[in-house]
């Protein structure tokens, strides 16, 4: 199981419809478990501490961390599959953090195993839990060799 930890609110009725058309689709061990957590009450430093803490305690030391942040390494979907088909293999927990908007602190990027850009392009949060399900649908169609993604 993947477990997709994001800062912010419920899905909107729109990103809930499309989240559940892939993620009815992935199968064990690419099913999903989120875990929504509030915005902070603060601003700026103190949310991004505030929030990066909240999700830190939810964190296990074997976990594989990936990290959303527009920074980040870009992977084009064959290699995100093969990315996170080896954890997989390696019967490690994968866990996918999209902050909050002020970012996450430098603790908590320390931790993530990887840190992965979507696209230098920042979008709205409700839309990268849109794409993030894609994302991992697309990779398990990736690694069971089926004909989803084309080349």
């Amino acid at each position: 199981m993947i477990k997709l930890i994001a800062i912010g609110k419920k899905h909107e009725s729109w990103v809930q419809e499309g989240i559940e058309h892939y993620q009815k689709r992935l199968r064990a061990p690419w099913n999903l478990e989120w875990v929504l957590l509030p915005h902070s009450s603060q601003e700026g430093a103190r949310a991004r501490q505030d929030e990066s803490e909240r999700i830190l305690l939810r964190l296990s030391p074997s976990d594989y961390v990936v990290l959303l942040d527009e920074r980040g390494k870009l992977l084009d979907s064959p290699a995100l599959a093969r990315t996170l088909q080896q954890q997989i293999d390696s019967s490690k927990n994968i866990v996918i953090i999209i902050g909050g908007a002020y970012g996450v602190s430098e603790e908590l990027q320390q931790r993530a195993s990887l840190v992965w850009s979507l696209s230098p392009a920042v979008f709205p949060h409700q839309l990268v839990r849109l794409m993030l399900v894609e994302q991992l649908y697309r990779s398990q169609e990736i690694a069971a060799g089926r004909p989803y993604h084309h080349q």
